[in-house]
């Protein structure tokens, strides 16, 4: 009952927003002129898409438009950042079930499965607690960091693949434009307009570990220039399994749906309103990441509307408001004489955002932006965890100004900030200094220079364990602040020949008042987080393209990591300096896409991972480097119809990828599905 009450109180909230929003929609298309409006193309399948990113040449993948790197679009081999993009096209052939398993198809992250429905994602290091927190991830424009815990909570976020048009990955500071927590990167997810989503299609299969699964979208039109699509999904996913074999008992399921409008008239005027609602059950394992409630269910939804003017090519403004709400629950075990529980967390958020692009003269882009964020945070304590004060309310404003200047012909500068201020430690500071020489109509050098911060979440300062009434473990530290990056980079990027293309990065980044776990003078109880440590890492991501036949492409990467975090002089960490990280210092991979007789599709991606170093309380552990192969081999039976079968993990009968070397920690199945998706 009460997770129903919670689902009413959801729509409730939704409801009111979606009000408003949909009434600037109407009012909008009302004023749109229909006959600037080409017609929809509603014969576009399934087929049609896949067969398009098969024939885009490697220099029209460079060609490819990318807005994460200035806010603006820009070419992909011109956007001076080390990004790679994530195509709609390469994650179907990929097989990829999940976000996540989608983002390893970017070779400048980290991805670890660490149970059946947590993974550890992170960009340059800092991976680790199934909570990247210095990494930015946003979905079609909305911030999916959790500011209870810091970082993503991978189990809560999804949407149907077949309606993704990109992933854009930056590794690097992003904090200019995107503001604190974009540390060590951005991950900007986006999906494919409505226009592009017109018909049905269907989707179904299943098999051992991911059971079974379905989705149905269909896109359709309100008038001729305001398009629209609905979705529905669901799957089953069964539980990992320990060292010994035996089952870990987190298996879960969840079922989501949404819809997306967008309204279109002459070029200047755009309208997008969105949104998902989403429920489900996991049974996670006690003390870990979950959605467990008291009734073994979670559930959350968003909305968003966005308005954007364009004026001219290089100017442009948008508006954009969101609503999100989610509910989370963690188990906790019980632990001596403190008894059994599970935290329970309901989050609104509230966000505001403005931005204005335009051309200052000959030599001049600028860009700038204002925003706003609320949030109402409400906890309910387990007996062994609690977060001081149970309900929190939270501003955050923010300005940005960034100005790209044409210093001479293929030189160009960019210089920018952006101040933040939040209710934990005020004002916040990130600027950004960055250099591109176009060395050719097909060669880049970029260089920059960044400061970025991430700032505490309530982990940081409002954590107690156990709650009070037990004894103090863990006490709350309400001076704990921000840490702060001063990032150094050196890129390349090019499209060397027709049948070659390639990216190398490398980057220098000294860190500091990083996360500690401290003991207090005299009585060593209770714990507290502090900020005494410090270190530099650096290292270096190369990516490469290689079309060796028409009908086969593939792709490499390799990445290098060297970490050097310790306590600062005189101070002490009870973790060493490892509690923070738990990153491989080589990553290796490889994808291979073929297209074989008979509308055949093979597609292959290895990877190779190295050592991780953990930590536990002080103990030292480790996570022995594996390989791993991904498979998926695809049949067009007809232009609608495609049959494919997905082997993933495919060299072991299970494997350890994230988590210390205890008997809690879960080994990674392999697995086997098919599928089966219709389109018309």
């Amino acid at each position: 009952m009460k997770a129903i009450k919670r689902m009413e109180t959801s729509i409730g909230w939704f409801s009111r927003v979606a009000g408003v929003l949909l009434g600037l929609a109407l009012a909008l298309a009302a004023n749109l002129r229909a006959d600037e409006v080409a017609p929809a193309d509603t014969g576009k399948t399934n087929s049609d898409m896949l067969a398009t990113y098969k024939k885009m040449s490697l220099q029209e993948l460079m060609d490819q438009e990318v807005t994460s790197v200035a806010k603006q679009p820009e070419p992909l081999g011109q956007a001076p950042a080390a990004i790679q993009v994530v195509t709609g096209g390469q994650i179907c052939r990929s097989g990829a079930a999940s976000i996540p398993e989608a983002l390893r198809l970017a070779d400048n992250l980290d991805v670890a499965q660490l149970s059946s429905s947590q993974w550890d994602i992170s960009a340059r290091g800092f991976n680790t607690s199934g909570f990247s927190d210095k990494l930015l991830v946003l979905m079609d424009g909305r911030s999916i960091y959790t500011p209870l815990l810091a970082g993503v909570i991978w189990n809560l976020q999804d949407y149907l693949l077949e309606d993704l048009d990109r992933i854009e990955v930056i590794s690097g500071p992003g904090g200019t434009l995107w503001g604190a927590n974009a540390m060590n990167g951005v991950i900007n997810i986006t999906s494919k307009s409505a226009r592009d989503t017109q018909g049905l299609y269907v989707e179904g299969g299943g098999g051992d570990w991911l059971q079974d699964f379905g989705a149905v979208r269909y896109g359709g039109t309100l008038t001729s220039n305001v398009f629209y699509r609905v979705y529905g999904k669901y799957f089953d996913r069964d539980a990992e399994v320990y060292a010994d074999g035996k089952s870990a008992n987190d298996a879960w399921n969840r079922g989501q749906g949404g819809f997306r409008i967008d309204a279109e008239g002459a070029a200047s005027d755009q309208f997008t309103l969105q949104g998902d609602l989403y429920g489900g059950d996991n049974h996670s394992t006690p003390g870990g990441e979950g959605t467990l409630n008291e009734e073994g269910a979670s559930g959350g939804g968003n909305l968003l509307g966005r308005w954007t003017h364009t004026y001219s090519e290089d100017a442009d403004l948008s508006l954009q408001l969101y609503y999100d709400r989610n509910h989370l629950g963690a188990p906790f075990q019980s632990a001596g004489a403190i008894p059994a529980g599970t935290l329970i967390d309901d989050l609104d958020t509230c966000d505001l955002d403005f931005q204005d692009r335009f051309a200052l003269g000959n030599g001049n882009d600028i860009v700038w932006g204002l925003g706003y964020r609320f949030t109402h945070d409400v906890v309910q304590d387990a007996p062994l965890v609690a977060f001081l004060p149970n309900t929190l309310d939270q501003n955050l404003y923010s300005t940005f100004l960034q100005d790209k200047i044409k210093l001479r012909e293929r030189v160009y500068l960019t210089l920018g900030g952006k101040l933040e201020h939040n209710d934990y430690t005020g004002f916040e500071y990130e600027p950004n200094a960055r250099i591109q020489w176009d060395v050719t109509d097909h060669q880049m050098i970029w260089g920059a220079v960044s400061r970025a911060v991430r700032t505490p979440s309530r982990y940081d300062r409002d954590l107690a364990e156990p709650s009070p009434g037990y004894g103090a473990i863990l006490a709350a530290n309400s001076s704990f602040t921000s840490e702060t990056l001063i990032a150094y980079e050196l890129g390349y990027r090019a499209q060397l020949s027709r049948k070659l293309s390639g990216s190398l990065s490398a980057f220098y980044n000294d860190y500091d008042h990083l996360r500690s776990l401290n003991a207090t003078p005299g009585t060593i109880l209770p714990f507290y987080w502090g900020n005494n440590l410090e270190g530099d890492t650096y290292g270096f991501e190369l990516s490469a393209d290689y079309q060796i036949l028409d009908w086969w492409r593939l792709h490499g990467g390799y990445d290098f990591l060297n970490e050097n975090i310790h306590a600062k002089p005189g101070e002490t960490d009870l973790n060493h300096g490892l509690g923070e990280t738990a990153d491989p210092a080589n990553q290796v991979f490889l994808r291979s896409a073929m297209d074989l007789p008979g509308r055949t599709e093979l597609d292959a991606g290895f990877r190779w991972i190295d050592t991780l170093h953990n930590n536990n309380g002080g103990a030292v552990g480790t996570v022995p480097a594996y390989p791993e192969l991904e498979v998926r081999l695809a049949w067009h039976a007809t232009k609608n119809l495609e049959i494919s079968i997905v082997g993933q993990n495919l060299l072991h009968d299970q494997h350890v990828e994230a988590g210390f070397p205890d008997p809690a920690q879960e080994q990674i199945v392999r697995s086997v599905f098919g599928k089966i998706a219709w389109k018309f």
